[in-house]
């Protein structure tokens, strides 16, 4: 069982920066890759980005490379989220997941943490 906490949304200016954290607990929880997700307002649920134990990291959406970086703080559990150059469009609710390396699904999720930018 990982428990996953996040922290640091709030509301920004377009072209501000936001980080996002997120604390995991758990025996096993340094074990599993964290990711973020991210759903706007009527829109689904989209993959951002993750990171594994080791510090791999997927492809960002073209839309957030060179804005958004992942980083990982394994003696903390804690995985971060640094967001710069914010656009509206960027608006949602922010949640962190968990994913056993090996395994299909995230089977883990926060609570989420809010992000509004506005223009």
């Amino acid at each position: 069982q990982v428990q996953l906490t996040e922290s640091g949304g709030g509301l920004v200016h377009s072209g501000g920066s936001l980080s996002l954290s997120c604390a995991a607990s758990g025996r096993t929880a340094g074990l599993y890759i964290l990711g973020w997700f991210r759903q706007a307002p009527g829109k689904e649920r989209e993959f951002v980005v993750a990171i594994t134990p080791s510090g791999g990291i997927t492809n960002l959406p073209d839309s957030l490379k060179g804005r958004f970086t992942i980083s990982r703080d394994n003696a903390k559990n804690t995985v971060y989220l640094q967001m710069n150059s914010l656009e509206p469009e960027d608006t949602a609710v922010y949640y962190c997941a968990a994913k056993p390396r090996f395994g299909p699904t995230y089977e883990f999720w926060g609570q989420g943490t809010q992000v509004t930018v506005s223009s």
